[in-house]
């Protein structure tokens, strides 16, 4: 007989578990409240609040609202946004992670101190939360997602090294340790490990619940950064890794030959949604499953 496990600690950080509320509560006091990017990185989640009312829209269309209530997603936003909403007359729901909302203030802090400086932000490129970080520096940091992107760099300058909240904590230190074996002995080179712990922490978690089965189901948007991070290390560890969105993507033909299921997520994935996949699963076969 087969086995499903639910990862207990896969699902929604702090931060998200935070909006996701917020919206609740504010959509159940009136109709209609718009959100400045998808709330959270799973299209799932988004369907279902977005039928009890909470209207996605991007800063362009932003730009044309007045009079009304904008929710900040968790990511946070730069100064030029919250510029936008005040000339517009619109009421924010700010819901930007204390976290990230820290890690905003040090770079701005840094900049305004040093603005010759190089800030380098270790992080994905266009992702919402890294250019509400790269705002805070009037767009001169310098954005490096791989040791490829660090070469280029100016090791004749001070370097001031971020991260975005939810990346790899390997990843960063071997850029640092590349930086400090290229950096010139008349520059400054300081690091500052900004990654959140509840989701590093994830990490070697996954990693361990990816070894106790056969079959990994991975739970979780494309669009998530923090997703593609867990997932590739589920794989890592178990090739035999699948990733989904929804329940029906699973392809039963994936079942062939395990006796154990683990079901887990990213810090974007709703617990319901790894539970639906459970249910889908347990539907469509005759299994055994603990909680």
């Amino acid at each position: 007989m087969i086995q499903i496990e639910i990862d207990n600690q896969s699902g929604f950080c702090f931060g998200v578990t935070t909006a996701i509320n917020k919206a609740e509560e504010k959509l159940a006091e009136e109709k209609t409240l718009y959100c400045l990017g998808d709330i959270v990185h799973n299209g799932m989640e988004c369907e279902r609040l977005r039928e009890m009312g909470l209207m996605t829209i991007n800063h362009d269309e932003l730009q044309h609202l007045h009079d009304v209530k904008v929710m900040f997603r968790a990511h946070g936003e730069p100064p030029a946004t919250y510029q936008v909403a005040q000339q517009n007359n619109i009421e924010i729901v700010d819901t930007t992670c204390p976290v990230v909302l820290q890690l905003q203030r040090r770079i701005k802090k840094q900049f305004d101190s040093n603005p010759e400086a190089q800030i380098v932000i270790f992080g994905k490129s266009g992702h919402a939360e890294v250019l509400g970080l790269v705002g805070q520096t009037q767009n001169k940091a310098i954005v490096v997602e791989n040791i490829e992107d660090v070469q280029h760099l100016d090791f004749n300058r001070d370097i001031y090294l971020y991260s975005q909240t939810t990346k790899s904590l390997d990843e960063f230190h071997r850029i640092i340790d590349y930086i400090q074996s290229h950096i010139s002995p008349n520059a400054c080179f300081k690091s500052f490990d900004t990654i959140c712990r509840q989701v590093a922490n994830r990490i070697s978690h996954i990693a361990a619940f990816a070894q106790k089965h056969d079959m990994i189901l991975f739970v979780s948007g494309g669009k998530s950064s923090n997703g593609k991070v867990l997932f590739d290390e589920c794989r890592r560890v178990n090739p035999n890794t699948h990733q989904v969105e929804c329940s029906e993507e699973i392809d039963m033909e994936w079942l062939n030959g395990v006796t154990s299921i683990g079901i887990c997520g990213a810090t974007s994935t709703p617990k319901w949604l790894m539970e639906e996949c459970r249910s889908y699963i347990l539907q469509h076969t005759e299994i055994n499953h603990i909680c």
